[in-house]
């Protein structure tokens, strides 16, 4: 399953860089992440790494 970014995103930046497979883009207000790439850090970190960094816990899994 894959991670998304929702609404409460303030677009701080914080989780672009630590995608390991660059599936996470700026937009326009809010970031987002490509769901074919999205690889939920598997092979990288123990746990999806931009769930961790966000500040205000916008990245979640994709339903």
């Amino acid at each position: 399953m894959a991670y998304t970014i929702t609404d409460e995103c303030i677009a701080c930046g914080a989780c672009e860089p630590e995608c390991p497979v660059h599936a996470i883009n700026e937009g326009d207000p809010i970031y987002s992440i490509d769901p074919e790439t999205c690889v939920e850090c598997k092979g990288h970190f123990d746990s999806p790494h931009c769930v961790e960094v966000c500040p205000v816990e916008a990245c979640v899994p994709l339903e």
